[in-house]
């Protein structure tokens, strides 16, 4: 009897759960409304079980395997759901790109899409990394519609087939465009079949399946695998701004490419999420009677804890990928390594190998001399914390330290083509300015594109502006003249971005017929047990980081006990105030203090905090129109402010702020025709966490 009850109690709980969970489905059906949700994922690189292969273990906020769970649930709350993938799909991994690029047969990919039920996969730049028969051969392993608008035969007909498919849910037809960006043959020019395509402005490939959709469809999205800025172009072909600027048709924008989170809701959803299905991005769609949308919203869901669906890793074709490379990588010791390739870093989070000759660097740069036989070889750290640790070494380490699929190409230059090279590189650094206390690197060039060079000796002088660092250049021991010919030997994606960028103009001479990742297992094989040699072939010259002042390594105990931020992309600079830290990293403000009712507070200028928190959560503009306006998310753009100079009047005023339209009336200090303002007034006008404590001033903003 009690059994009884309590099922019926359960029942009677469950049935009252599933009444409330209908009622906005209801109330939609009375008031004709359709609520759609489109979850969104991009860059997910391969990671289908949620696995880090060159670790051997399991991630815990990663992989399509969470992702899957995540949509199901989504789906049982709202069966008006649409799965949206925007490429970089197939590559990426050992699984991917070791195993399943050579073999298509029973790709673990295609598998994982049909079983998620994705409504459409627009291709990536990555998809075209082994060819494009391979990328055929995988697209045609699945049930998904793959999009490439923009991207056309030699006939004019689509790569895939199609530019845009048209969903429906709830009686609401949905238009799905896909488009990538035109950079392709920037990067993969070279590999089969890419030099037979056609890559058009994204903008004008949208308008065009915009102008054929007609009135078929009651929304429309885009899909691009881009960012939203030009990465390359002058004319905004590769932005996916220029679609909003040339496309108003469009309801629902979605980014990709950049491997940032991302989203906007100013005039329509627009949502980037983070790479290896980290997280998606959720759009929220609400229609009237007569299919107009009424409301519209984006956000970024992480995965960070969510359970991967057993279901999706229990695909055949997943299951066997997943054993076969795991069974790949741990059943084959390839050899051992005496000892530790890269040094400790002194900073946390500043690697070693990006400011130093490193034994990793140099052991890819013999691996690439000696199977190319050229005179010079470029190498980058694709990855900070790459490293080959004493013991035994399988091929996830290799992928740690060498994680693209890339071949060998030679190619003769000239030394004043070299020289360009190397100071093409060379612009990955900050300049060095007096007081910098830690080599930091420019944050509007990737890592990937630091380059160093084995075969030359030579120095970077960091005090000299970029184009002007690489100097005593020499070739066997004697300078490098602009007229040498020198035999070259990079990476395919390299040479074609050094062609694109006019860097070099020879052909390529030689195309090696494996990667550089099995060249790699080779010579292991060949120099078991591997010993880390360093020619120290090239240093860092015109700095001078304090080594031995008691303040720099101050900063530096508190860095690395995560106290401050790491200075990656902004040197600490001892002849700065420092008096800001924003989100961890040191800014610096005009200050000035305040007497009033007998208590002291400190005011920073506020301009000085916009520049502090470009970029953070917290960003914001400022503008004057008889007063200051305050832009929430507005990108401040003036330039930095100077010191005082000398002691100016100080007036402590009431100051109103309109922040967003909305006056916001805070205390203020007025010196020399700035504002200046306090933690508090800080914590009023942006609503983060500010305090003040020994004249610096705090911000969080996270």
């Amino acid at each position: 009897m009690k059994g009884k009850n309590l099922h019926t109690l359960l029942a009677g709980a469950v049935t009252a759960a599933m009444l409330v969970s209908l009622v906005p489905a209801a109330l939609a059906a009375e008031s004709g409304e359709t609520h759609l949700t489109i979850i969104g994922t991009s860059d997910t690189h391969g990671n289908i079980w949620g696995y880090s292969y060159e670790d051997m273990a399991e991630s815990s906020k990663d992989g399509l395997a969470r992702v899957s769970t995540y949509v199901k649930e989504v789906r049982a709350e709202n069966a008006n759901t649409i799965l949206v993938d925007a490429g970089d799909t197939i590559q990426g991994t050992i699984m991917t790109d070791d195993l399943y690029s050579k073999d298509t047969t029973g790709h673990p990919v295609p598998a994982a899409l049909d079983y998620m039920q994705y409504d459409a996969w627009t291709l990536g730049n990555h998809e075209f990394n082994f060819g494009v028969d391979t990328l055929k051969s995988i697209i045609e392993q699945t049930d998904v519609p793959v999009l490439s608008a923009n991207i056309k035969n030699a006939d004019g007909t689509y790569l895939t087939g199609a530019g845009y498919t048209i969903v429906e849910r709830g009686g609401v037809k949905v238009a799905i465009i896909g488009v990538t960006t035109p950079n392709i043959p920037r990067w993969d020019g070279t590999k089969q079949g890419v030099s037979d395509l056609t890559f058009e402005p994204m903008a004008d490939a949208v308008a065009a399946c915009i102008d054929e959709i007609g009135d078929q469809a009651d929304v429309i999205m885009v899909s691009t695998h881009a960012g939203l800025e030009a990465e390359y172009s002058t004319d905004g072909s590769d932005a996916a701004q220029t679609i909003l600027d040339k496309c108003p048709e469009v309801d629902v924008l979605q980014l990709g490419h950049t491997h940032s989170t991302y989203i906007n809701n100013e005039k329509i959803p627009v949502g980037e999420t983070k790479n290896n299905a980290a997280e998606v991005v959720r759009y929220d769609l609400t229609l009237n009677a007569n299919k107009e949308i009424t409301s519209a919203t984006v956000e970024t869901v992480s995965m960070d804890g969510v359970e991967p669906d057993q279901g999706l890793r229990d695909v055949p074709e997943v299951k066997a990928a997943q054993e076969k490379t795991v069974s790949f990588i741990q059943d084959n010791v390839l050899g051992h390594a005496s000892a530790d390739f890269q040094p400790a870093n002194e900073i946390k989070g500043i690697p070693a190998g990006r400011i130093e000759d490193t034994a990793v660097i140099d052991l890819i740069g013999t691996v690439q001399l000696e199977n190319s036989g050229a005179d010079v070889t470029a190498v980058a750290l694709f990855k900070d914390t790459s490293d080959l640790k004493k013991g035994d070494l399988n091929y996830g380490n290799l992928f740690d330290i060498y994680k693209y699929p890339n071949v060998l190409y030679t190619v003769k230059v000239t030394g004043a083509e070299m020289k360009a090279y190397m100071e093409w590189a060379a612009e990955c650094w900050n300049q060095w300015k007096e007081g910098d206390i830690n080599i930091s690197f420019n944050p509007d060039k990737a890592g990937y594109l630091h380059d160093h060079f084995i075969g030359l000796n030579y120095e970077v002088n960091l005090s000299k502006p970029a184009g002007e660092r690489i100097e005593n250049v020499t070739f066997k021991g004697e300078p490098l003249t602009d007229d040498m010919t020198l035999t070259l030997c990079v990476n395919d994606y390299r040479y074609t971005g050094l062609k694109n960028e006019g860097i070099i103009s020879g052909e390529k001479e030689w195309e090696s017929s494996s990667s550089v990742r099995d060249m790699l297992v080779v010579y292991l094989a060949e120099h078991d047990p591997l010993d880390p040699v360093v020619d120290n072939n090239w240093k860092i010259t015109g700095v001078d980081l304090q080594l031995d002042n008691p303040e720099r390594a101050a900063y530096i105990e508190k860095i690395n006990s995560g106290v401050l931020a790491t200075p990656y992309n902004k040197s600490i600079n001892l002849n700065e105030a420092n008096n800001v830290v924003a989100d961890g990293l040191l800014y610096s403000a005009d200050a000035a203090v305040s007497t009033s009712q007998g208590s002291a507070t400190s005011y920073y200028r506020l301009r000085d905090i916009a520049v502090a928190l470009k970029g953070t959560d917290a960003a914001f503009d400022l503008s004057w129109n008889g007063s200051v306006v305050l832009t929430k998310g507005g990108e401040y753009t003036a330039a930095p402010l100077t010191g005082r100079g000398q002691v100016s009047p100080l007036e402590l005023v009431d100051l109103t702020v309109t922040v967003d339209g909305t006056p916001v009336e805070i205390s203020a200090v007025l010196i020399s025709g700035n504002y200046y303002v306090s933690a508090d007034g800080v914590q009023a006008l942006l609503g983060v966490t500010a305090a003040e404590a020994d004249g610096v001033l705090t911000i969080t903003t996270k």
